[in-house]
C-alpha cells in the first residue's frame, strides 16, 4: 500500500490552486546531509546537472559548494536532478543549515508521479536522518506532506479541500 494515495492529495498538487513550485525543505542540515544527498544522486544513477552561477561545470563537494556559499559572491550552486527523464527537482545551497528544493506540480500528476515524489523524500529521509517537508509555493513552515523520519514514512500533514 502507498504512503499517500493520490486521490486523498490531489487538490495538494493542483498548481493553479496551490502555485506550481511547492516549497520542499530538510531543515538541521550540515555539510555532511548535503555530501550524502549528493551521494545518494549519484548512486542511484539519476541524471543530473550542477551549475554555479548559472554556469555548468562538474559536481564538486558539498564542502566546496558550502565555501562557494559563504564566500563574499554569495554564489547559490543549483543540482538539478531527473530521477526520471520527466520529473525535474531543482536543489539549491542557500545555506548549509537546510536543504531546499523545488519541484513542479505540473509534473507531478497522478499516482505513479506521486510515488516517485514519496520514493525521493523516502530516499532523502532516510539517508539523512531527518524529515522532508512540502509546503505550497510561498508558505514555508506550514508542510502539506512530507517524510516524517519518526514515523519512517510519508505523511499528509493537512486536510485537502475537494
Amino acid at each position: 500500500m502507498p504512503d499517500l494515495l493520490w486521490d486523498d492529495v490531489k487538490a495538494l498538487f493542483d498548481p493553479e490552486a496551490c502555485g506550481a513550485l511547492p516549497d520542499v525543505v530538510v531543515e538541521g542540515t550540515s555539510v555532511e546531509n548535503w555530501q550524502m544527498v549528493l551521494d545518494l544522486v549519484q548512486a542511484q544513477g539519476w541524471r543530473y546537472a550542477y551549475l554555479r552561477n548559472g554556469e555548468p561545470t562538474e559536481l564538486t563537494s558539498a564542502a566546496e559548494m558550502a565555501a562557494g556559499v559563504a564566500s563574499e559572491s554569495r554564489v547559490t550552486p543549483e543540482l538539478r536532478v531527473w530521477p526520471i527523464p520527466e520529473v525535474l527537482m531543482i536543489f539549491r545551497m542557500y545555506q548549509v543549515e537546510s536543504i531546499d528544493f523545488d519541484v513542479d506540480l505540473r509534473e507531478l500528476q497522478g499516482q505513479e508521479r506521486l510515488d516517485l515524489l514519496v520514493d525521493v523524500f523516502r530516499l532523502i529521509g532516510r539517508r539523512v536522518g531527518k524529515s522532508v517537508w512540502m509546503s505550497a509555493e510561498g508558505s514555508p513552515g506550514h508542510p502539506d506532506i512530507g517524510f516524517d523520519v519518526e514515523a519512517d514514512r510519508v505523511v499528509l500533514m493537512v486536510e485537502p479541500a475537494g
